[in-house]
């Protein structure tokens, strides 16, 4: 081959242009070789480089090769910045991981070696990187695709500039993946169910294409029963997936929670303490709060604990404000209604508890539930009330928790606990009952005062609430159910 070595090439007219080689030629620029440009180089051809182009201005086409490698892959291997692969997946899926620590202007190209992408996807790992400015992996799912990626920065990361279009990769379907809790799976959705407290990881906050919203459950832990029912944990929940009526709650929130590549803590409050009468049979505690339930920017309030059987003072025995209020307890006509939806929400988290109308030694009033207010006491026999009905979700949300209801093919959660009876000298009174959703029943009546007449405890997990106590001797309450959080979402 004849070899011509010169420091410089001049133009041999004004016109201060250098022509190299004719139409049709090849000029090749050794791999290797820096072509450093201070002024410009017009090109009405292609530019193939598999060295460095550096300074200056190009008009034109370069073409910036990669080296490809005709022995097509067939299992999972991490790519080498600058080569091409065939990746053949006939005999199943394979991922492609892209370099670890590429630098600006790396290239990496992958073709569909067998057409067989279609049935067994070729993954693209981005290992740490944005993938077209999003931290997410790309997947191959079409036959015979051919993608050239080129590492941009961080911000943008790899980009495409082959065959396969910015916009095929902005119009991916990618799904929120994630872990924690007890996962189980519904056709196209999983559901994350946390009992106790946790941490919901996720690994792949989706997109608008597939999925980047999660809906949620999360109910906090009931009020203890005092001499009245405890108030339910407060009861929030979503449905932006659009599980049908009547299935799901009239309070459910329409939008879910959008989700970041992050570990988001959870919270699952505890129930309440219950409440108790001395052996005088009049002294008395109330039911304690439970605790709040958390979930990302979701709280829902602690339910309020029973109101205490005050022992004939009309100034005290109300009941506490929360998710939903407590009911006030035995002879306590003159406290206010403990309130619910405390702090306020929308759509609201609970109801306000029972009040007692009289004064006689009369018997405690019902908790409040996500679904019903407390009942009062009844007059003019001085039975207890019932707790408030809990509210509902479909089993899609809640399939392994909650309890039976009013509406039929549910999970109820966030009862109120049932009022403690009275102690008087007639007949006894049955138990009042909790509201569906776990609420504790209260207290029944011991017709002269023989004994202690518990009021029985929320359901664990939840958010129900425990029952009042009888006005009796020795008696003492439910403690309230702990509460839940349940996260589900679209995964495929």
């Amino acid at each position: 081959m004849s070899e011509v070595k010169v420091n410089k090439i001049t133009p041999t007219t004004n016109c201060g242009t250098v022509t190299l080689g004719d139409s049709g030629d090849t000029v090749a620029i050794p791999c290797g070789v820096t072509l450093s440009n201070s002024g410009s180089i017009t090109n009405s051809g292609t530019i193939t480089n598999t060295g460095t182009i550096s300074g200056g201005t190009i008009t034109g086409t370069i073409d910036n090769q990669v080296n490809w490698d005709t022995t097509a892959k067939t299992a999972g291997f991490t790519a080498v910045a600058g080569n091409g692969y065939f990746v053949n997946t006939t005999s199943g899926a394979i991922t492609v991981t892209l370099p670890a620590t590429p630098s600006a202007g790396d290239l990496v190209g992958i073709k569909d070696y067998a057409n067989t992408a279609n049935t067994n996807n070729i993954t693209i790992d981005r290992n740490g990187s944005n993938i077209q400015g999003t931290a997410n992996n790309f997947t191959i799912s079409v036959a015979g695709t051919s993608i050239t990626l080129i590492y941009v920065d961080g911000t943008q990361g790899w980009v495409s500039t082959g065959a396969a279009k910015a916009s095929d990769i902005a119009e991916q379907a990618f799904f929120v993946t994630a872990t924690g809790g007890t996962i189980t799976t519904c056709g196209d959705y999983k559901v994350h169910t946390f009992t106790g407290p946790g941490t919901f990881c996720v690994s792949c906050a989706g997109n608008a294409v597939g999925s980047d919203t999660v809906d949620y459950l999360v109910v906090a832990g009931g009020g203890g029963g005092g001499g009245g029912g405890g108030g339910a944990g407060g009861f929030r929940v979503s449905n932006s997936y659009g599980l049908p009526a009547p299935t799901m709650s009239p309070l459910s929130s329409p939008t879910g929670l959008s989700v970041s590549v992050t570990a988001y803590p959870i919270t699952v409050g505890g129930g309440g303490s219950a409440g108790s009468q001395n052996s005088g049979g009049c002294a008395a505690t109330a039911g304690g709060c439970g605790s709040s339930s958390i979930f990302s920017t979701i709280t829902s309030a602690a339910g309020g604990g029973g109101g205490s059987a005050s022992g004939g003072s009309p100034t005290t025995g109300g009941g506490r404000p929360g998710g939903s209020g407590g009911g006030n307890g035995h002879d306590s006509s003159a406290r206010p209604v403990a309130t619910g939806n405390t702090p306020p929400v929308s759509p609201p988290q609970g109801n306000n508890g029972g009040i007692c109308p009289t004064d006689s030694y009369g018997a405690g009033a019902g908790g409040g539930g996500a679904g019903a207010v407390g009942n009062n006491q009844q007059s003019p026999n001085n039975i207890a009330g019932p707790g408030g009905n809990g509210s509902y979700v479909s089993p899609s949300l809640a399939p392994s928790n909650g309890t039976p209801g009013p509406v039929g093919s549910t999970k109820y959660f966030a009862g109120g606990g049932g009022g403690g009876n009275n102690t008087g000298t007639g007949t006894g009174f049955s138990h009042p009952t909790g509201g569906a959703g776990g609420g504790g029943q209260g207290g029944k009546s011991n017709p002269s005062f023989e004994g202690p007449d518990a009021g029985s405890p929320g359901t664990a997990n939840t958010g129900g609430a425990g029952g009042g106590h009888a006005h009796a001797t020795n008696a003492t309450g439910g403690a309230g159910g702990s509460g839940i959080v349940i996260i589900r979402y679209k995964y495929q």
